[in-house]
């Protein structure tokens, strides 16, 4: 039998993965229609957050995060990792889905020497790689504890890189940017299209007819650590689970 040798393998282009999502799935993600200023923000139902990680996994791969980083993560309420509380006399669970809160009076951008982190029209919240001397002087300020360092050349468990996000420099800081590369394209974050439980919405601030501007006025969205007075642009609903007496 004659030997073949195989193939090389081919790179495809690297293009957009709004393009290559079916139309139903573009529908699914799009934004609402943005008044004539948005201001981004984020709200999370932590009555619907069952603290699967499906957000945390989908932005590291959306955003090319490498391993050992996270720019979302789950923090689970209690003592202990999956383990339930006890209130009221039954057992009960629940998470608080942790990532950049784009803060309106962000203690990051006061600190950076060199204006490296910034705040766009918009309110989003950014990184500018090529202008980080890597200080640390935001991961210091950030009271939420949610900006990454890059100490080495990033790992990968393929050595593939993901996503429409290039690698971040070594020595420098990241953290979530709202996923702007989809929102250029009307597209919400990553973390909110993939959340099976339909846990986070996102939406304009600026127009108080917008999704989450009803749920945090319906439902009395919380901020983080609002005592920091840094205003943050994500917001809590609270568990409106019934409890005993």
């Amino acid at each position: 039998m004659r030997y073949v040798a195989p193939k090389e393998a081919t790179v495809p282009d690297r293009r957009s993965p709004i393009d290559l999502l079916p139309a139903a799935s573009r529908e699914w993600g799009r934004i609402e229609p943005p008044s004539d200023q948005p201001r981004w923000g984020m709200v999370v139902d932590t009555e619907r957050c069952i603290g699967c990680w499906s957000c945390a996994v989908i932005c590291k791969s959306e955003n090319n995060v490498p391993l050992g980083a996270w720019w979302n993560r789950i923090l689970t309420e209690g003592e202990g990792l999956d383990l339930p509380t006890t209130e009221h006399g039954s057992e009960e669970m629940s998470w608080t889905p942790l990532a950049c809160q784009m803060c309106e009076n962000p203690p990051c951008v006061k600190v950076c020497p060199v204006q490296a982190t910034y705040v766009r029209d918009d309110g989003v919240v950014m990184m500018d790689n090529e202008r980080c001397i890597g200080c640390r002087y935001c991961m210091i300020a950030c009271p939420y504890g949610v900006r990454t360092f890059n100490w080495g050349t990033p790992q990968r468990p393929n050595g593939l890189e993901t996503g429409m996000v290039a690698e971040r420099p070594i020595g420098t800081v990241e953290k979530c940017t709202f996923c702007v590369h989809r929102l250029e394209e009307g597209q919400v974050p990553s973390c909110v299209v993939s959340c099976p439980a339909g846990a986070r919405i996102f939406g304009d601030l600026n127009d108080p007819d917008s999704r989450v501007s009803r749920l945090i006025r319906d439902r009395e969205g919380r901020m983080l650590l609002e005592d920091r007075g840094t205003r943050p642009k994500v917001r809590y609903l609270p568990a409106r689970r019934r409890r005993g007496l």
